[in-house]
């Protein structure tokens, strides 16, 4: 794994539209390891390998964590 070399927010910035391309990606964001290093989330609808095959394991030296979150949805109610 290479290391990082720009800040995760601007790495997050440039790669998200693509992976948000993806069909079944339903969210990506900034989280943490248990060891406390910055990664990617990719939260996708269900488990599909096919999908899971075209999410890279690692993105500018961070490591991307994929996790099943099935349908995101704004609360009723929720003006934003």
């Amino acid at each position: 794994m290479s290391t990082p070399s720009r800040p995760i927010g601007e790495v997050l910035a440039e790669h998200s539209p693509r992976l948000m391309a993806l069909p079944g990606v339903t969210a990506v964001g900034e989280g943490a390891l248990p060891d406390g290093r910055s990664c990617i989330h990719v939260y996708i609808r269900a488990r599909d390998r096919s999908l899971e095959a075209r999410i890279p394991r690692e993105i500018e030296g961070y490591p991307v964590v994929v996790a099943v979150s099935g349908d995101i949805r704004a609360m009723p109610g929720d003006s934003r």
